[in-house]
């Protein structure tokens, strides 16, 4: 714990476990530079990162406002930004950023910042925020904190705009994004903390099946035959089935579908959110899969094949469009046999590779509180 002296404002940031923290470490080095920069007056700024799941069984604002308030209290901060990679929901919007100036704390949903750019954005907005609490606290008056904006923030990063506060909340700043443009921020967001790219190590028993598919077809002659006769479309629509036949079996056989039991609206929606994130996530991770299969298929052809068998059973000289041909289409049916190869996957070990860890502990509660 350090308390503020003369001239420094103690700043923590209050980050949920996994890619908060690793964010919050990254701003911590860059901060209080920026800050004491920014803010004038000699005044100087201490950054220090807490990683501890303060969101843990609850995605309640009231309860979230809480804990973050507990907490300043108990380690004399002066200013506290919580930082939390769920998306949260705020009367009927989803949250980017809530503030307290009176009580000097903050709260940011990383999702809400978009997939791209997002490490200059998670910066700008925390700037910004500090910022804003640190203002108030040195002038103590002035502004009503309830008409008060954070400038630059919110003209960089439309659309997001102000929310509705009530009288009653302990919040007296607030934005959240809406609409088409905000819903594909918050999905974009919440694919990136998936991390969709960890998804091809983590089924290390369906990439085992692909390739061994992939390399038996790649010498099957009836496939060179095949691959000669079909046409771009059908290629096409060979390599769209496939992809999709993967992403369908991986979410139904590993129980990524979440089926909410409250029929509200808000939940409605929220279910949809993590569904659809859950799509492109696995949808990310299977494309890049099958893009690396072509090359794999592609190198293994070019080492296996003979142009004289190859000629000798389709009659068509072997060129650099028979082999990209038949790579394309081995990889579509090495994508089914790891379709099939995913069944020997564990859930857990699917859900490990789809999913951020806080999203995982997400999942298993509401998973808990379905078996109750």
């Amino acid at each position: 714990m350090r308390k503020s002296s003369q001239g420094v404002t103690v700043v923590a940031l209050l980050a949920d476990p996994d890619a908060p923290t690793e964010v919050a470490q990254h701003m911590s080095r860059v901060l209080p530079d920026r800050l004491a920069g920014k803010s004038g007056e000699g005044r100087r700024f201490d950054v220090e990162v807490v990683s501890e799941p303060f969101t843990a069984g609850t995605e309640d604002l009231q309860t979230l406002t809480r804990r973050i308030m507990d907490r300043r209290r108990a380690e004399h901060w002066d200013i506290v930004v919580a930082l939390t990679d769920l998306p949260l929901h705020s009367h009927g919007h989803k949250l980017v950023v809530e503030l307290s100036h009176e009580h000097g704390w903050a709260l940011l949903s990383l999702p809400s910042l978009g997939g791209l750019r997002f490490g200059r954005r998670a910066l700008r907005a925390v700037e910004e925020t500090v910022l804003s609490l640190a203002s108030q606290q040195a002038t103590g008056a002035g502004e009503t904190p309830r008409h008060q904006s954070l400038g630059r923030f919110v003209s960089r990063l439309a659309p997001i705009h102000p929310g509705p506060v009530g009288e009653e909340e302990t919040a007296d700043l607030r934005y959240v994004v809406s609409g088409p443009g905000g819903y594909l921020r918050v999905l974009g967001g919440m694919v990136r903390a998936n991390q969709p790219w960890r998804l091809v190590p983590g089924l290390s028993k369906a990439l085992a099946a692909a390739l061994a598919t992939g390399a038996v077809a790649t010498v099957n002659s009836t496939l060179w035959s095949l691959s000669e006769a079909l046409s771009t479309p059908r290629l096409v629509i060979a390599m769209v089935g496939s992809v999709a036949l993967m992403i369908g079996w991986l979410i139904v056989d590993a129980h990524l579908w979440h089926r909410s039991t409250d029929t509200s609206p808000e939940e409605r929606k929220r279910t949809s959110l993590y569904n659809a994130s859950t799509i492109v996530t696995v949808g990310i991770g299977v494309v890049v899969c099958y893009a690396g299969l072509m090359v794999i298929n592609l190198v293994w052809a070019l080492f296996i094949l003979n142009d004289r068998v190859f000629a000798s059973m389709t009659r068509t000289p072997l060129h650099a469009s028979e082999y990209w041909t038949l790579s394309w289409f081995v990889a579509s049916i090495a994508t089914v046999g790891g379709a099939l190869g995913s069944g020997f996957e564990s859930d857990e070990a699917i859900r490990a590779a789809a999913y951020s860890k806080r999203e995982q502990e997400r999942r298993r509660m509401l998973d808990d509180d379905d078996d109750d």
